[in-house]
């Protein structure tokens, strides 16, 4: 007994000699990582789940993740922000616009014909949140903004060429400003979180959606639609949505020095870029299985495409006033994101803007 004494007194001398040796056996930390997305959908697999990895990975397994998809946390999706801000889970990612009106000046982001392309995109969203919305999270740690690639109607039993085909459609709506173009197009807005498509278009409940192609397979729709409408490349996108990824602030704060960098290593423009980047790319196999199953896709030509940019050019008009009377100037804060979104956009076409981090 007294021998075995001796050598565990001789083990944490030991251990105490070496500088941070001991504090270091300490500082290994688990985070649960919390998301409405599927398990089996390419957000999972393809961007948080390597995201995961990479973490574990560059902090020498000392960060660990437990991961819960589909809300296996509990509560809904428009709750996960408070989720992760008031430490029920440590890092989320989610929809800012789940929580209508509570940010709103990200919301510029999701109106009509505003981006192509989700990567540069992104890249914009995070430089505008830096400049003009921080505040907007400020109960939590961010570490990555993105946005999806474009939007796409799927319909069940017609298909949408013109925006007067919209008309008494009921089309579900992921955000309050995208549900709101929905009605000004002529349909009838129905708002609710992804993960309630599937029910909603086998009991009727609504006629379509809008999603981007991405999203398709984890609910579905290819299965539950046979119509889909798409805009031209060249003619931008109908809409698109904005992510957040957040880590409770205190959490946060609580780890060390090195752990921090390693947080930090993987937050910024470049992984919101590299999200957005992943997220869009997951579109071409939404696409494929669509037409796999002999559905109808349908490209609206240009000429069409104006009468779409018309109509929801109204809700452009009313997010600037609903700013304004906010006490935003919502004209600025419109050009500030166009100006941010041609900015990356012209670095990403000439090749000089760096490459986001790769997993």
């Amino acid at each position: 007994m007294m021998r075995r004494r001796r050598l565990m007194q001789s083990v944490a001398a030991a251990a105490l000699a070496v500088p941070g040796l001991a504090v270091r056996a300490q500082q290994t930390v688990t985070l649960k990582f919390h998301t409405f997305m599927a398990p089996q959908s390419n957000v999972w697999l393809n961007m948080h789940k390597p995201w995961m990895s990479r973490v574990e990975l560059e902090s020498g397994g000392r960060i660990k993740f437990e991961g819960y998809p589909a809300m296996q946390l509990g509560g809904s999706p428009a709750q996960l922000y408070e989720q992760v801000k008031d430490g029920v889970a440590d890092i989320v990612w989610t929809l800012p616009g789940y929580t209508a009106g509570r940010f709103p000046r990200v919301e510029v982001f999701e109106l009509p014909f505003m981006m192509r392309n989700a990567e540069p995109a992104s890249r914009a969203y995070w430089d505008y949140v830096q400049t003009q919305a921080g505040d907007e999270f400020k109960d939590t740690q961010v570490l990555a903004l993105h946005v999806h690639g474009p939007g796409v109607f799927h319909t069940k039993e017609r298909q949408i060429k013109t925006a007067s085909d919209l008309k008494g459609l009921k089309l579900r709506g992921p955000t309050r400003q995208i549900t709101k173009m929905l009605g000004y197009l002529g349909a009838t807005p129905v708002g609710m979180p992804l993960p309630g498509i599937a029910d909603a278009l086998s009991k009727g409940t609504i006629d379509g959606a809008v999603i981007p192609w991405e999203v398709v397979p984890s609910v579905k729709v290819q299965e539950l639609t046979r119509f889909h409408s798409e805009f031209a490349p060249s003619e931008g996108a109908l809409y698109t949505a904005t992510f957040v990824m957040a880590m409770n602030r205190a959490k946060y704060q609580s780890l060390p020095p090195d752990l921090k960098k390693i947080i930090d290593n993987n937050s910024g423009q470049d992984t919101s870029a590299w999200l957005g980047r992943v997220q869009q790319e997951g579109d071409s196999a939404g696409r494929q299985l669509a037409l796999e199953r002999k559905n109808s896709v349908y490209i609206i030509p240009a000429t069409d495409t104006q009468e779409f940019r018309r109509k929801a050019g109204l809700l452009e008009v009313e997010w600037m006033e609903d700013m304004n009377k906010r006490g935003y100037d919502g004209r600025k804060l419109l050009t500030s994101a166009r100006a941010l979104i041609d900015k990356h956009s012209r670095a990403d076409k000439q090749g000089t803007q760096s490459p986001p981090k790769k997993v």
